[in-house]
């Protein structure tokens, strides 16, 4: 995988062998930040990766120049990866959390911009993750998730629903936070 633009253009990230993960495609993750590049301003933006299996939407965040990015994952193998390789490339605004997502949802303190979630798409409780997102004050007001998901789901009829995007397989849902 590599990092599409920002300080770290080009650069490739390669996971050690035996990591069990769908990481987002680099032409999905591409037309996702083309979109974003329209409708955020990164250098002052608070980002936090669900689900962050290898990393690369957090170090896309991170090379883009955004304040602060917090990584989620769950997978200690993974999660080291993550934390090593943000080290390495002196990405200084990354931290990295081992845990399970639903549980950091309900208990930070945090409070965030821009919430990108890529669950397993096999996860039980994937249609949760907007309610639960939206339960809790982790997403900050006029504040933007975006969930990765198999298309046999839609959200349409969520209340903060805002649009879908299909890169081939894959699949984004947009939600805005009121205010």
């Amino acid at each position: 995988m590599r990092i599409i633009s920002g300080s770290h253009k080009g650069r490739i990230i390669s996971p050690p062998a035996g990591l069990k993960l769908r990481p987002t495609t680099d032409m999905a993750r591409e037309g996702f930040f083309n979109i974003l590049n329209n409708i955020i301003d990164y250098s002052d933006l608070h980002v936090l990766d669900l689900f962050a299996g290898t990393g690369s939407v957090s170090y896309e965040f991170a090379s883009r120049g955004a304040e602060l990015v917090h990584s989620v994952e769950i997978n200690s193998k993974h999660a080291s990866f993550i934390r090593n390789t943000a080290l390495k490339l002196d990405m200084t605004c990354m931290k990295v959390f081992r845990a399970d997502a639903r549980k950091y949802v309900e208990s930070t303190s945090n409070t965030y911009k821009l919430i990108f979630a890529d669950p397993p798409y096999d996860l039980a409780w994937l249609k949760d993750i907007p309610s639960l997102v939206f339960s809790t004050d982790c997403l900050g007001p006029g504040g933007l998730l975006i969930l990765e998901h198999p298309g046999i789901y839609s959200f349409n009829d969520h209340e903060y629903f805002s649009e879908h995007r299909k890169y081939g397989s894959v699949n984004f849902s947009f939600f805005r936070s009121p205010g």
